[in-house]
């Protein structure tokens, strides 16, 4: 947009120079003006709008004072919009002319004004609805600004509106609250006096008065249809009110004769005269009694008739129930209450820290509903509840209700938590079962199981341990097999062969006490050499051990590898007529027992020579023994 004024003006300067260098040639114009300058169209008048002089600037400004004048005191859109200069040539970048005369001077764009930004005037509520025209009228347009607006028909004009109310609106209270009508007012609502504070006027409105409609106190002013706000007699409650009793309490003995005895809270609600102490009675009002109408105690105002007043039971219901009559102070509410007020009583807890029970651990915290129950008027006080059973039901049973425990918690617990238990491993050690070893660092919770049934007190707990499950903490069986399965299905205890220390720690174990005793090579072979899983077990991941019932025949462990010739019938020969424990070729075998016995040179013969003949059997090639020839052509070729 500047560089086009710039052009514009430049163009303009130029035939200016050329028209004052050639006067024969006469003066040469751009175009005709515009319908609103056509009066100033022709070559003579140029000067009217355009500088001649060095500076070749515009003279809107001399023309358009209203616009001027609104620059000049920082009003309206132009003193935003215009940007000052000596040349006045920024009114070119939105006013241009020479285009004829059906060209409008003024582009403006309505749907895009910022109207808060530009004109100084946010449009809010009620107006943000408003079309341009409907406030842009000439009725709206105050009569100084009339005088200075170019247009003809001021309608077509955006200036001279004013921002206040009256300027548009017509003031309904006929000026009597000035003219900010924002004080009561908002742009949304009319009706909806939500701005409007009557503790800013002159009379504050307290008590019934509050509730009072407007137009009770503010009646319209005679003859017009207009309420009355100013000139309203309120100095005295006559001025508005009748005086009930007829002149009896005259002004000069009572001043402020009405508020001497009664509030705006309600005629009835009245209170003593200021002239009447209450003090030099046996009964001073204190606290919430000074709040007390004279009739709530003096019934039927008979103010000679005595009112019994030494104990508050003979006003007040008492709300315990006479669960405090036994008491040294009896049932006197002062105990733990004051006139102030019932709530909160005086018996904090602080108070209870000297009775027979004092608030310790986590019964500090606790409310006092928590425990005095029902909660309310009826609630019960004077519990007599000693020991934790007497509100906590017990989460293990009768697991200890013998010696020397005798169900009380605080063997094991305190009040601080119940968790963890005071019960640790040095106590344990106390009992039948010593924790040694491995157990010593074993999870309580490890040994001692969750039972399969919970027991039903853990279900009806009053504190925050219904979580807690009841658990087995007794046995009947000490042994191992009473926590640990037998993985051997031995009949020997644990203790014989392992320690608590770990379970593969087995300690030295005497095989001579058993039918097997450990000879020769036997000595040498690990435990696990002979006692095998059996073959059921050998598909789990960790098979057991089996001891019992491990076969004791040379065979059921070591191959036959001879290939069953030494069975007769089905009855196998014991190895140990041939072979001893401490190696398998030790030369035991007496030759002179079998049918065959070595004599002469047949003793020094290796076993070889005679047993020559070989089998082969599962792919294994086994040395004959039976049957072997025994007659001497057999073995002898004799010489021919």
């Amino acid at each position: 947009m500047v560089d086009d004024t710039a052009k514009l003006v430049r163009a303009w300067v130029l035939v200016l120079f050329f028209a004052s260098a050639w006067p024969a040639v006469g003066q040469i114009s751009p175009g005709p003006l515009s319908r609103a300058h056509a009066s100033l169209d022709g070559a003579t008048k140029c000067g009217s709008c355009h500088n001649l002089d060095a500076q070749r600037g515009l003279k809107c400004l001399e023309c358009h004072t209203e616009i001027g004048s609104r620059i000049a005191s920082g009003k309206g859109y132009h003193s935003i919009a215009y940007r000052p200069s000596a040349t006045q040539i920024d009114c070119a970048r939105c006013h241009q002319d020479h285009n004829g005369r059906q060209y409008p001077v003024t582009r403006f764009d309505t749907k895009k004004f910022d109207h808060k930004a530009l004109a100084q005037f946010a449009l809010e509520g009620k107006h943000a609805q408003l079309t341009c025209n409907q406030c842009h009228q000439a009725k709206n347009i105050t009569a100084s600004a009339k005088s200075e607006i170019k247009v003809k028909d001021v309608n077509h004009s955006y200036l001279g509106l004013s921002q206040e109310c009256a300027s548009c609106h017509k003031d309904p209270h006929s000026n009597q609250l000035g003219a900010n009508c924002t004080r009561c007012h908002s742009l949304q609502d009319w009706k909806a006096r939500e701005g409007f504070d009557h503790r800013r006027a002159q009379f504050s409105l307290t008590g019934l008065h509050a509730n009072v409609a407007c137009a009770k106190c503010h009646p319209n002013v005679p003859g017009e249809n207009t309420p009355k706000f100013k000139g309203i007699a309120f100095a005295k409650c006559e001025n508005c009110h009748t005086d009930p009793h007829r002149g009896a309490f005259p002004e000069a003995k009572f001043p402020n004769t009405c508020q001497a005895c009664h509030t705006t809270a309600g005629w009835k609600a009245n209170t003593p005269t200021n002239f009447f102490d209450h003090k030099a009675t046996d009964f001073p009002l204190r606290g919430k009694h000074a709040e007390l109408t004279c009739t709530q105690c003096h019934k039927d105002n008979d103010f000679k008739k005595p009112v019994a007043h030494a104990l508050c039971a003979n006003c007040h219901e008492d709300p315990h129930n006479k669960q405090f009559s036994s008491r040294a102070a009896g049932s006197d509410c002062s105990a733990c209450h004051t006139e102030t007020r019932f709530q909160p009583a005086t018996f904090t807890k602080d108070t209870h820290q000297k009775s027979r029970f004092p608030l310790e651990g986590k019964h500090a915290p606790l409310e006092c509903k928590t425990c005095h129950q029902p909660e309310g008027k009826n609630s019960v006080y004077v519990l007599n509840k000693q020991v934790c059973a007497d509100c906590h039901a017990n989460p293990h049973g009768d697991e200890f209700k013998g010696a020397p425990y005798n169900n009380r918690c605080d063997q094991c617990h305190t009040q601080d938590r119940f968790r963890p238990t005071t019960f640790n491993a040095q106590r344990h050690n106390q009992t039948k079962f010593t924790l040694t070893a491995a157990h010593a660092a074993v999870l309580c919770t490890d040994c001692h199981k969750t039972l399969p049934v919970q027991l039903k007190a853990v279900k009806s707990l009053a504190v925050k341990n219904t979580d807690l499950p009841a658990r087995n903490y007794h046995f009947s069986d000490l042994t191992c097999v009473g926590c640990h399965t037998d993985p051997h299905g031995t009949q020997l205890t644990c203790e014989t062969c392992h320690t608590a220390r770990q379970w593969r720690e087995a300690k030295v174990f005497d095989h001579a006490r058993t039918k097997f005793a450990l000879e020769g090579a036997h000595q040498s072979v690990t435990c696990a050499g002979c006692h095998k899983p059996d073959a059921a077990a050998s598909r789990i991941a960790r098979p057991s051990v089996q001891f019992a019932k491990t076969p004791q025949r040379c065979a059921d462990c070591h191959e036959d590898i001879h290939g069953g010739q030494f069975l007769n019938a089905g009855a196998e020969k014991d190895c140990t007529a041939c072979h001893a424990v401490t190696r398998w070729n030790d030369g035991k075998f007496d030759h002179q027992k079998t049918s065959f016995k070595l004599d002469g040179a047949h003793e020094k013969v290796r076993c070889a020579q005679c047993h020559t003949d070989h089998i082969e059997k599962e792919g294994k090639t086994i040395r004959v023994y039976r049957p072997t020839p025994d007659r001497c052509v057999d073995c002898h070729n004799e010489r021919k």
